[in-house]
């Protein structure tokens, strides 16, 4: 993996003043830092990165050297407060960054994201009986809610999730009655007298222990997990079924959604992600591979089968063709901060839905439309089941998603701008600014489009995320993860 972060100024018409940071090995990580005093939301302006420096941060031997498919990142989250970032990857694991104090004698500095611990969280299984292998790669983490001074993370692979307890050491106990230095037991004969165990400073240690392991529930391949508002439980959703956990409890869990036919033959649909709502304990929602997302509250019963809402987009008969099905298939869905809205993201568009309204989406925002044309080759190399997430910001005002060629998208709901913007090293240059990218579908090219026939699809952003308060962006590029930061005023 290769960390490329950009501080910046939004002084300018989504980043301004941006200046990139990276590391070329894990820092001594450093204290919380404080919010800033103005840390209101808003779109980052179109973006100016100032190039500083370019460096290897992981497994790689030199900069830019060639990665393998473990290096590939697979999930990105921050945590509540945004101090915290964990990435999870093909290779079974996860890194995770911690931000260092604002800097106050650089102007342009607003506290760099270094690596703070890293640690193998899957390992790869065989299943004997189903003659199955069970991969290591991260499909999700999620942070549970900071209740003292250690953290806690949950991670999952296809079949197995895991509790992390992140902490950190700097003293050490020493000058124990029944042990030596080394922790050997004394010869009791040697023991002539009692004294007070101390403890003593030692260089900062960071601490990652696996607390509880919840596996055995899944037949299907788990593609979600999320944290209850109550902070006592959270579920896990595969292809067909949703499980409902508590977190202190790992022989046995709920099911609290089963959309499994009694004949297989009759499947038509399979459950795509699934996410608690942010504040009521009692409501999930989760979407599926038709299109449709469902809102479920667990107090009516405990199976969930049938919902208490059914959003879905009536189909346009007219624009109806044998890619429909797949591109309308919702590959992630999001609670805003509020809990009033959802955003959902399927191949070609991302949609906000009103929890009021089931009949239609609020707004619908093209991602990229000029893929439409190009549907038969992205189904022949399999990118049209490519599965992109989607994010908020911290107002819930701007949404942001992945496309291909490194480009992702921003969509300003009050204003209706957009900004698409690459994230790559080319564009990365000392000096050098990050403009916003336009492709063209023919005619008339300004010197800076990108043809369509041009788009590279082997780089594609997937997965991405916002800090839940502040403007800054983590976007994963294949192995590569950017940190774009706008430096407030």
């Amino acid at each position: 993996m290769v960390l490329m972060q950009c501080n910046g100024d939004p002084t300018a018409p989504l980043l301004q003043g941006c200046s990139w940071l990276c590391l070329k090995s894990p820092a001594p990580p450093g204290p919380a830092s404080s919010p800033l005093p103005d840390s209101s939301p808003r779109m980052l302006n179109p973006i100016q990165v100032l190039c500083s420096d370019i460096t290897s941060l992981s497994l790689e031997p030199e900069p830019f050297a060639s990665y393998t498919e473990a290096d590939i990142i697979s999930t990105v989250e921050f945590n509540h407060t945004g101090e915290l970032l964990a990435t999870g990857d093909k290779g079974g694991r996860v890194v995770i960054f911690q931000r260092e104090p604002e800097c106050k004698t650089e102007p342009y500095s607003q506290g760099e994201y270094n690596v703070y611990s890293t640690f193998q969280s899957h390992e790869p299984e065989f299943d004997y009986l189903k003659s199955l292998e069970i991969e290591e790669k991260i499909n999700k983490i999620r942070w549970l809610p900071q209740q003292n001074a250690a953290h806690f993370l949950l991670s999952t692979n296809d079949k197995t999730i895991k509790l992390w307890k992140v902490s950190e050491r700097d003293k050490r106990p020493e000058g124990y009655n029944l042990k030596d230095e080394e922790g050997r037991i004394k010869d009791l004969s040697t023991v002539t007298s009692l004294q007070v165990p101390v403890l003593k400073p030692m260089d900062l240690m960071v601490e990652v222990s696996p607390r509880r392991v919840f596996a055995n529930a899944h037949t299907y391949h788990v593609n979600s997990i999320s944290v209850n508002s109550d902070h006592e439980t959270y579920m896990s959703a595969d292809d067909l079924r949703i499980n409902l956990w508590h977190l202190g409890i790992t022989d046995r869990s709920f099911n609290i959604v089963d959309i499994k036919p009694v004949n297989m033959e009759d499947l038509t649909e399979v459950i795509t992600a699934a996410e608690f709502h942010p504040h009521h304990c009692n409501l999930l929602v989760y979407s599926s591979s038709k299109g449709t997302l469902r809102l479920c509250d667990m107090r009516e019963a405990a199976l969930c089968d049938k919902h208490s809402k059914l959003f879905e987009e009536p189909e346009d008969p007219s624009n109806r063709s044998f890619f429909s099905e797949i591109i309308s298939s919702v590959s992630d869905v999001k609670f805003s901060h509020s809990g009033r809205y959802l955003l959902t993201r399927d191949y070609l568009t991302a949609k906000v839905w009103d929890l009021n309204m089931e009949n239609k989406p609020l707004e619908i925002y093209q991602v990229h439309d000029y893929l439409r044309s190009k549907l038969c080759s992205l189904y022949e190399n399999d990118c049209i089941f490519d599965k992109f997430e989607c994010a908020w910001n911290g107002s819930d005002s701007v949404i942001m998603t992945g496309a291909y060629n490194n480009f992702f998208r921003m969509f300003d709901r009050n204003t209706k701008r957009d900004v698409t913007l690459e994230a790559s090293r080319e564009s990365s240059k000392p000096r050098a600014v990050l403009k916003p990218r336009r492709v063209c579908q023919g005619g008339k090219r300004r010197k800076d489009d990108i043809s369509v026939d041009s788009l590279d699809f082997t780089k594609k952003i997937l997965h991405t995320a916002w800090h839940p308060t502040e403007n800054i962006i983590a976007i994963a590029a294949t192995n590569n993860l950017y940190i774009f930061q706008d430096k407030f005023n």
